[in-house]
């Protein structure tokens, strides 16, 4: 007896953690278009420091999706 390989589950995970990724970026965006809700001329030293570590959090995420950084071949 042979199975078929079934794989409409992974498949639907795979699309709902997707639509959670899309989610998250889109709402990154959104706060991005509004300086992080940063009025531009109260800016401080703080400020610089929470996007530096927001970017290198990101910085991860795309080295290990683009196989760079730290995760390239």
């Amino acid at each position: 007896m042979t199975r078929t390989n079934d794989n409409s589950a992974a498949v639907a995970a795979f699309i709902a953690r997707k639509g959670e990724i899309d989610a998250m970026l889109g709402r990154l965006q959104g706060l991005s278009a509004e300086n992080f809700n940063v009025d531009p001329d109260r800016i401080t030293w703080g400020d610089v420091g929470t996007l530096s570590h927001y970017a290198e959090l990101l910085r991860r995420i795309t080295d290990s999706a683009f196989h760079e950084g730290e995760f390239a071949d």
